[in-house]
């Protein structure tokens, strides 16, 4: 089959675009405004998109349940900072409630029964429960093409100021991934959890 996006002509009962490109990590990012208020909210579009500096991006997509900018695009706006926390198998169902569409004083901490954890050197509270962090500053809050929700789309840029790993996940020098189990989105209502790896050493020339 073939369709474009534009007529979104698939004739599909969902769009398939998102089943497309599987899986995505989940940025499971909370932050923290300007009067204090603490937000946690998890983005599928989400990735690591340098090494060096190390930055990430996150895409806070539509609008607030209550209309205007999410809180976590707001907030970091205020802000400048947030933190990344890993979702795990573990923390499936805190992940799925922390989603919900909840009003601006709502604190998805408390909704999910998640712990605040102090951070190192940014403002917002870490989830004590997630085995991985990463700290963040702002870099840039970047404008894309087209809105969802009546809201501009727009993709926050962050460096990694620093990464917390829970001692258990190392092995022999190593982040075991069997042991961290990060759950990643699908499209629909699907989601996979990363439990098997397999290694292929890149090679060292190319053969003529």
């Amino acid at each position: 089959m073939f369709y474009e996006c534009a007529r979104n002509d698939h004739g599909l009962p969902h769009n398939p675009l998102k089943q497309c490109v599987v899986p995505r990590p989940i940025g499971w990012v909370s932050t923290v405004d300007g009067r204090g208020r603490v937000n946690l909210a998890p983005f599928s579009f989400f990735n690591l998109v340098s090494e060096s500096p190390p930055l990430v991006i996150y895409c806070p997509v539509g609008a607030h349940s209550e209309g205007g900018e999410k809180d976590s695009l707001r907030a970091v706006r205020d802000v400048g900072e947030f933190v990344v926390n890993v979702a795990t198998w573990g923390l499936r169902e805190a992940l799925n409630v922390s989603s919900a569409p909840a009003g601006r004083d709502v604190d998805e901490f408390e909704l999910a029964g998640l712990t605040k954890e102090p951070s190192q050197l940014v403002r917002p509270p870490r989830v004590k429960e997630s085995p991985l962090h990463l700290e963040c500053r702002l870099v840039q809050v970047i404008s894309m093409p087209g809105s969802f929700g009546g809201v501009a789309n727009c993709m926050v840029l962050g460096e990694v100021l620093g990464v917390h790993i829970r001692d258990d996940l190392l092995q022999d020098g190593l982040l075991k991934i069997d042991r961290l189990e990060p759950i990643a989105r699908l499209g629909y209502q699907e989601y996979a959890v990363v439990r098997e790896t397999f290694t292929m050493p890149r090679p060292t020339r190319v053969a003529v």
